[in-house]
């Protein structure tokens, strides 16, 4: 089927060509959307039926029972009155509904009675001009979906990882909207962990960046070392993206192998290639984590040898002036004999072995690569 074979095409942002932190995360609302909801629409043989007024959800259900079709209900961080009565028009589980609500949860996919709840994490790049040790480098929200028959409910947490532009890329392909909701929710985990690609793209940059001045050698333009805070930054920041992606795995193998009655089997088999490209993902974060252990260990060696090598150069130059310290406190101890003090070349004597004896030290430690 053509439309399945242009799926991608039609669901993807255009995330290479553009910022992580760009356009494509809008939070802006509607400015006719009532209360939490961000947007609310009947689809029904693919199409956006229009309405002179917005819809309520109850109105936008009472249009499928009549008429056939799906609604698709978007919310941006709703409070538990707002969702209440949205719950118990669409009959959605308490526990559902709770963790909906309250955010903060890890990536899952559960099955409620007639309803599909699956958690999204999203993640985006912040832009910097410098990594500091204090820099946030990502930013996490959630994307939570409730699938049924006849209804798709999207419930966001974060400022970031709108669906405004992928609601109406699917608008754009009546053939493809047409499979109902297993439809919408495919594009939205297709956009999320495409999502995940870009960001570990730059992310990829900044780690680079730190290692290039980690492995540059001293002299060159660079100091001896990097502050392994940046380091430290950047593995939190890696660790909180590895909590966003590694879950996710789960869900993904059961939307794509496990036959559902609410997912379609043209829709099906297409998280395969989601569940491909998150495990792309994985093999970043994991690669980024070990590779920042590596330049860390790195940096640390670096600066031990650094240290070792003031050390050396210290003990070096205490060596040499021990020298005089050592033949002038001879002399600086006033006995009636000492060795050549009636002579008058004593003086100059003992200047000269001072200098001698320095000298040669020196050039010794030097050739050694003390100093």
């Amino acid at each position: 089927m053509s439309m399945i074979r242009d799926l991608r095409a039609a669901v993807r942002p255009s995330l290479r060509k553009a910022s992580p932190s760009g356009a494509a995360y809008d939070t802006t609302r509607s400015a006719s959307a009532h209360s939490a909801v961000v947007d609310c629409a009947v689809y029904r043989d693919g199409r956006r039926l229009v309405h002179e007024e917005p819809l309520t959800p109850h109105e936008a259900m009472l249009r499928v029972r009549r008429g056939g079709g799906f609604a698709w209900i978007g919310l941006h961080e709703p409070t538990e009155e707002e969702f209440a009565g949205i719950a118990a028009e669409f009959g959605l589980h308490p526990l559902a509904v709770e963790d909906a609500v309250h955010a903060h949860q890890r990536p899952k996919l559960e099955r409620y009675d007639d309803t599909l709840f699956t958690v999204f994490k999203t993640i985006h790049y912040v832009d910097h001009a410098e990594l500091t040790a204090t820099s946030e480098v990502v930013e996490t929200g959630e994307v939570m979906c409730f699938t049924g028959r006849d209804f798709f409910i999207t419930v966001r947490h974060g400022g970031q990882g709108s669906l405004r532009a992928l609601r109406r890329r699917l608008q754009e392909d009546p053939e493809l909207l047409a499979k109902g909701p297993s439809a919408v929710l495919h594009a939205i985990a297709d956009h999320i962990v495409d999502g995940y690609l870009a960001v570990a793209d730059a992310m990829q940059d900044d780690i680079d960046e730190v290692e290039t001045e980690v492995f540059t050698a001293p002299g060159k333009g660079t100091s001896r070392g990097v502050d392994a805070g940046r380091i430290y930054q950047l593995k939190r920041e890696v660790l909180e993206f590895k909590r966003a992606v590694a879950p996710l795995s789960r869900p993904l193998q059961l939307l794509s192998e496990r036959p559902m009655r609410l997912i379609d089997p043209d829709i099906q088999k297409y998280f395969r290639d989601v569940a491909d490209h998150l495990t792309r993902v994985q093999e970043h974060v994991l690669g980024f984590d070990e590779l920042l252990n590596s330049i860390l260990q790195a940096n640390l060696a670096q600066a031990t040898l650094a240290q070792n090598s003031d050390m050396r150069k210290i003990t070096s130059w205490a060596a040499i002036i021990a020298v005089p310290t050592m033949i002038c406190g001879v002399y600086g101890m006033n006995f009636e004999y000492m060795p050549e003090v009636e002579w008058k070349f004593g003086y100059p004597l003992v200047l000269g072995v001072i200098f001698g004896t320095c000298i040669a030290i020196h050039r010794t430690l030097k050739r050694n690569g003390w100093l």
